[in-house]
């Protein structure tokens, strides 16, 4: 892996590039005010690219995308911000739009740009020959989903989960004071994520720097004690 990537981006400024062996991941953050992170995935066996929430600024991710396109774009939820720049890039890459099965009626009519396929637990999103595993997660929304990448490493798997806004270093996303929402989301995040993955696994959130599951693990007490 790139061993000087951090993920800490800020919108206006240099995309941060993080090689793995079979995968790349650059990791730009787009629109001052809300300043959402956009992920491009690139196989290196084949060159096909996989973007993870068009959230705005449609130029700066075609010029990401480059020469190579763009096969796929997945909504990591149906929240405005994550979305604003889909219409923009799929006309523009003819990419395959994917989005959590419970959120995609609300995608397609929030941007205009139909739910190619809804996705949710068990199903995959291919970057090339690299694949994405899918992991529904309701609570921030209804159809939220976080993906997986397992990267082959020497002795074993080095994990990469991108959560949108599920989970973000110090807590698990807004759930708008819906206490029934918080539990459920929180419910999943610990059983789907940290009840599946180990702390070296590296994730990257919709919005600010990255972090470990090892690094939020002993927080998760502290989360549900305060409700959020």
């Amino acid at each position: 892996m790139s061993a000087d990537y951090t993920g800490g981006v800020r919108p206006g400024g240099g995309a941060a590039v993080r090689e793995l062996g079979r995968l790349t991941i650059t990791k730009v953050a787009v629109d001052e005010q809300m300043s959402n992170n956009c992920y491009l995935l690139r196989c290196h066996e084949t060159g096909e690219q996989v973007l993870i929430d068009a959230a705005d600024d449609a130029p700066t991710l075609l010029a990401l995308a480059g020469d190579a396109g763009l096969t796929t774009v997945v909504t990591t939820h149906q929240h405005w911000d994550h979305h604003r720049a889909l219409a923009d890039v799929v006309a523009a890459t003819g990419a395959t739009t994917v989005a959590g099965r419970p959120d995609a009626e609300a995608i397609t009519e929030q941007t205009g740009v139909a739910v190619a396929r809804p996705v949710w637990d068990g199903d995959t999103v291919a970057v090339g020959s690299c694949t994405l595993r899918v992991i529904g997660l309701v609570g921030h929304t209804p159809g939220s989903i976080a993906l997986v990448y397992d990267d082959p490493v020497a002795g074993g798997v080095h994990h990469h989960l991108f959560t949108g806004d599920s989970l973000f270093p110090g807590g698990v996303g807004n759930t708008f004071g819906d206490a029934d929402a918080f539990r459920s989301l929180v419910d999943d995040v610990e059983t789907k994520l940290f009840g599946t993955l180990p702390d070296e696994t590296w994730f990257y959130p919709g919005h600010g720097d990255d972090s470990t599951l090892g690094a939020e693990r002993p927080h998760l007490a502290e989360w549900r004690e305060r409700g959020w």
